[in-house]
């Protein structure tokens, strides 16, 4: 199919998501001269903008907080030219008269484009436990960067024991007066240098092999109910804040219809980003696989990009 056939449409790439993966693929599709629109959600922020610092970014050996480094993204893009709006896509589908067109839908207007990028990454998971709900916004919290200032010398508890538990559960350090990490096994999962620095961490306390029951308070959370994994005895725990990083959700929904999707919720690809329909691409955190950080969510983004180029030029008829 060449240019000359191909039915009218707005961009030859949609880029849905815009964190780490959207902006590079971004980057890669707008320097290679692709009309390329990016949507970045407006009722979700990529995770990547509340980190309080990032270390082992290669080439920023200082270390840098997330909100930053995003931006140096979005300008690096702005200036090949990437097109960006503030928008949630809420539904994608096929052009009746064209296969070759999809249809991204948002709040306020509808877009043709010859494929799509999904980057729209994942948001934390919730425990659905009593309190977690009510306390919301009141003393549970989901992003020690954003509310760890409000626990100056007050207790707090950390839920989880990987990557992301350990690190906000350092940064607290620097407000809180004690922090107990809570984990439901014997001994965490983070990295071994994050898992070194909290044992040094005088502040940090552990209670293994314990999950949280229940968050109890008054107006604001006063402390917390912990189940012993064992032997199922219940103890309560001083806390004025609780920070539960237990895993994450992919935000796939738009793509439930559209996309083969794992078990879990994340889209299916190849090793070269490649969906289950031709035409779609996805990186970063949405996508399946088994290590999430900036670098890999990067080079996804790079990936899908190069691919959604070749898928582009061969409806354009155009030799590589």
């Amino acid at each position: 199919m060449s240019t000359a056939t191909l039915p009218a449409y707005d961009y030859d790439i949609i880029i849905i998501g815009g964190g780490p993966a959207g902006f590079t693929a971004g980057i890669y599709a707008a320097r290679a001269g692709l009309k390329t629109l990016l949507l970045e959600g407006a009722s979700s922020v990529s995770q990547i903008t509340i980190t309080d610092l990032i270390e082992n970014y290669p080439g920023i050996p200082e270390g840098i907080d997330g909100f930053a480094l995003m931006e140096i993204f979005k300008n690096q893009a702005r200036k090949f030219g990437l097109e960006v709006m503030t928008a949630d896509a809420l539904a994608i589908s096929k052009t009746a008269s064209a296969d070759a067109l999809w249809i991204v839908a948002t709040g306020s207007k509808s877009f043709k484009t010859l494929s799509i990028i999904a980057a729209t990454g994942a948001q934390w998971r919730k425990l659905g436990i009593p309190g977690e709900a009510e306390f919301a916004g009141r003393g549970v919290s989901y992003c020690a960067t954003c509310d760890g200032p409000f626990y100056r010398n007050r207790e707090v508890a950390v839920i989880g024991g990987g990557d992301s538990a350990i690190q906000e559960a350092l940064f607290l350090t620097h407000f809180a007066s004690k922090v107990t990490v809570i984990h439901r096994r014997d001994r965490l999962r983070a990295t071994g240098i994050l898992q070194k620095r909290a044992a040094a961490e005088k502040k940090i306390a552990f209670a293994w092999n314990a999950t949280l029951a229940e968050v109890i308070g008054d107006d604001f959370v006063t402390g917390i109910r912990i189940r012993d994994t064992i032997s199922g005895e219940l103890k309560s725990i001083p806390a004025a804040g609780v920070f539960i990083f237990v895993g994450r959700l992919p935000n796939t929904v738009v793509f439930n219809n559209v996309l083969k999707l794992d078990a879990g919720g994340y889209i299916v690809t190849d090793e070269n980003m490649n969906t289950s329909a031709a035409g779609i691409f996805a990186a970063g955190d949405c996508r399946a696989k088994i290590f999430r950080q900036v670098v890999t969510a990067a080079g996804d983004g790079a990936n899908a990009a190069f691919s959604a180029e070749l898928y582009v030029g061969n409806l354009k008829g155009e030799a590589y």
